[in-house]
């Protein structure tokens, strides 16, 4: 069972027009929107990542605006693991599992996730927050992942888990996120 005093949330590159030709691209931008204010009404920890926005463009608007009070890490790599401010943060954070959501799911998302599990975290895909322009690709990154000991869930089902029960004092607050 998911406890929110162990997990964090990594929000991989929704960015610029990818971030709307993307498979599903409406209900996943509102997913991971649900996503990022459920981890924000928790306190859980974001971290949040863009893949070189000079050329991909900045996160969409209606992310952003969440995002706002969290420092973005700009990237280069990949994998968000490779970069150094990234590392710093999970160290800071000390937690030992993440959420992840973003785009795209069998490059930037796979090889972040990846990284996290080779290096001893734990790892859960909000696989209604994660996407690819194929949904092949996403299929794909998926299997392989929970094949390397990634747990999948889905927003909605993973804000319950983290509340644990009705009498949680966010309740209302989760529940307006997913009506």
């Amino acid at each position: 069972m998911l406890k929110d005093s162990d997990c964090g949330l990594v929000v991989i590159d929704v960015q610029g027009k990818l971030a709307r030709i993307i498979d599903n691209s409406e209900q996943t931008l509102r997913n991971i929107s649900a996503l990022i204010q459920g981890a924000k009404a928790l306190d859980l920890p974001i971290i949040w990542l863009e893949q070189t926005p000079e050329k991909l463009g900045h996160t969409v608007p209606e992310l952003e605006t969440l995002l706002c009070d969290e420092q973005v890490i700009t990237k280069t790599t990949f994998s968000g693991f490779l970069n150094q401010a990234f590392q710093t943060r999970l160290a800071n954070e000390q937690r030992r599992h993440w959420l992840i959501c973003g785009i795209e799911a069998h490059i930037c998302v796979y090889q972040t996730a990846m990284s996290l599990l080779d290096n001893n975290f734990d790892v859960t895909l909000i696989t209604d927050a994660i996407a690819s322009r194929n949904v092949q690709h996403k299929q794909l990154a998926i299997q392989k992942l929970t094949h390397c000991g990634a747990q999948l869930s889905n927003v909605e089902m993973l804000l319950y888990e983290l509340l644990a029960d009705a009498n949680h004092p966010k309740f209302r607050t989760i529940l307006q996120l997913i009506k």
